[in-house]
């Protein structure tokens, strides 16, 4: 790394030797590891991990991407003094590198130049394995991130299309940190540190000898691979124990050993949420990583804000509510407006912001007052596909005011919402959806704005836990006319989704019929179904039941046919004729 490289990597964590040596360090405390090339962003969670223990006094090293064909890239920081944290970067790295049809991923936007050759497959297994090869009798290994997260029980793995363990058992890793985890970490960090008991953190996975009695005791690993319903009752208990306030911890036997899963833990306040947003990221690629090329992800995570965290959204194929919870946590108004503030300071800033959003953008600033005293309710969702519950009061009054603040800063031109939009609370909010919708029409969007609908047929989209038909077609009579009294030629671009649980050809079918006759569009952004470990979704793929019911459903499995579903609804549509060709 040149001179002038090595000033400019002061601004970062360090990722080489030469950059602990102009520190000052004889040894990290903590070293990281990443499926990703070092981004510092608030978007990626190793480099957030990274800023907040740095904050806490630690020295903390980052290496993304280590080639694991050689020692040259995991031993160039040494071992860590307290214990080495592995993630498999942003995506799970299996969805990363193949396609729904099991097809290898050519790109991958978090690796410099884009092409696809840095990323293992099953990374948090490769990366452990690499630091046991090279450090023997080394610190402890923690697992973190979306990858480990979503395999802490027993899961199906769509790739190798069975059951596999809790993947501490698989990685040889110590210990799991699951969901966001930034209490988790604080405090496993100082335990570690002082020599301390850390097996009763909260946000916690371990592997015991013994059960903890007085948690819940899930069914075994073995106990599941015999019996699909046994499976189906494991997951259950899962989900239903993610929430700080409700949940009770859980103990699943493996083999002759235990999995230990302390309940979650608590969620940051929103002082708190303000605090981690204020950590000093670069938003930059670290220089190391430069000379390989540019990272696409920058292009829409550099100047966007995250505005909250969570989602009670609750879709059967999103893991989003495992990982990142069921409850919104809200940033304050002026945490939001001062970072807007500071991507002035950056000359390539445009005065355009990408995304002023989260998981689901119009859940910003409300919450149940019931789940925030007692938790998440068992059994019993915050929204489904009939209808919302009498307890959730959508209210988009708080977002509403925080974009205006935004997009009235001096400098930004433009303050966009490309994160999801639920239309379904727009459609229940009766005080202020209609002037929420008003906004994003007249200031937000650009062209065109995306929505989820997934698919038209009721009985699919049970299974999916998404919104009946009429919600949409409700919603898009709203959007053309605003769009209309506005004088606006902006449209709709609908995210569906082929061969999930319970839908069949005749479906897809009955899908473009809608789309066509209905929507008057071709479908472009239609996507086959990828079961992914923490949804309800592969639960049903594995198991091709209704977990609610416990009865067969219909679940396409073959690849040529999944492709053919998506066939059907993105066939060019001759709207004069009405027929597809």
């Amino acid at each position: 790394m040149s001179k002038l490289d090595l000033r400019e990597a002061k601004r970062f964590l360090p990722t080489t030797r030469e950059e602990m040596d102009a520190l000052g360090w004889k040894q990290c405390d903590v070293i990281l590891i990443s499926g990703d090339a070092y981004i510092d962003s608030p978007f990626i969670g190793v480099a957030t991990v990274g800023r907040m223990l740095e904050k806490l006094g630690y020295k903390v090293g980052i290496i993304g991407q280590p080639d694991i064909k050689s020692d040259k890239d995991i031993r160039r920081l040494g071992e860590p003094r307290l214990y080495w944290g592995v993630s498999g970067g942003s995506i799970d790295s299996m969805v990363a590198n193949y396609t729904a049809t099991k097809k290898f991923r050519n790109s991958d936007d978090y690796t410099p130049g884009g092409k696809n050759t840095k990323r293992p497959d099953r990374a948090v297994l490769v990366y452990t394995n690499l630091i046991r090869q090279n450090f023997k009798n080394t610190v402890p290994i923690v697992l973190g991130g979306i990858e480990a997260s979503l395999r802490r029980v027993t899961h199906y793995d769509y790739w190798s299309n069975k059951l596999r363990k809790p993947i501490l058992f698989d990685s040889k890793a110590d210990i799991l940190i699951y969901g966001m985890g930034e209490q988790a970490i604080r405090e496993l960090t100082h335990a570690l540190d002082q020599g301390k008991e850390w097996r009763d953190i909260r946000g916690v996975c371990y592997i015991n000898k013994e059960p903890v009695e007085h948690y819940h005791q899930l069914p075994s690993h073995q106990e599941c691979l015999d019996d699909k319903e046994k499976y189906i009752d494991l997951f259950d208990l899962f989900y239903d124990n993610n929430d700080p306030i409700a949940a009770k911890g859980l103990c699943q036997k493996v083999d002759t050993r235990y999995s230990i899963q302390n309940p979650p833990c608590d969620y940051l306040s929103e002082p708190e949420m303000d605090e981690v947003s204020a950590l000093p990221f670069t938003r930059e690629l670290h220089p190391y990583h430069r000379p390989e090329g540019k990272v696409k992800c920058l292009e829409t995570i550099k100047f966007s804000i995250m505005t909250h965290q969570g989602c009670w959204g609750e879709c059967n194929f999103c893991a989003i509510g495992v990982h990142q919870g069921r409850t919104i946590r809200t940033r304050s108004e002026q945490s939001i407006v001062k970072e807007a503030n500071q991507f002035k300071e950056y000359k390539d800033f445009k005065g355009i912001i990408s995304d002023l959003g989260g998981p689901t953008a119009n859940m910003y600033g409300y919450e149940c007052n019931k789940k925030l005293k007692l938790g998440t309710c068992d059994h019993q969702r915050c929204v489904d596909s009939r209808h919302l519950c009498s307890s959730m009061k959508p209210d988009h009054t708080r977002v509403i005011g925080m974009m205006k603040q935004v997009r009235n800063i001096e400098g930004i031109k433009k303050a966009f919402v490309a994160s999801g939009i639920r239309y379904d609370l727009i459609n229940e909010d009766k005080r202020k959806g209609y002037s929420y919708l008003k906004e994003l029409v007249e200031h937000h969007i650009s062209g065109q704005m995306k929505v989820a609908p997934e698919h038209t047929q009721q009985h699919v989209l049970d299974l999916m836990g998404k919104p009946g038909k009429q919600t949409l077609i409700d919603f898009k009579r709203l959007y053309d006319k605003l769009n209309k009294d506005m004088g606006k030629k902006q449209y709709l671009t609908y995210y569906l989704i082929a061969a999930h649980p319970g839908c069949e050809e005749k479906d897809m079918h009955e899908l473009k019929r809608f789309t066509t006759e209905e929507l008057k569009m071709n479908p472009e952004q239609a996507q086959v179904f990828t079961p992914t470990p923490g949804t309800y979704s592969a639960v049903m793929y594995y198991t091709e039941m209704d977990p609610v019911t416990r009865k067969k459903i219909f679940v396409e499995k073959d690849i040529h046919k999944k492709e053919k579903q998506k066939a059907i609804v993105q066939a060019k549509t001759n709207f004069k004729s009405g027929f597809a060709s």
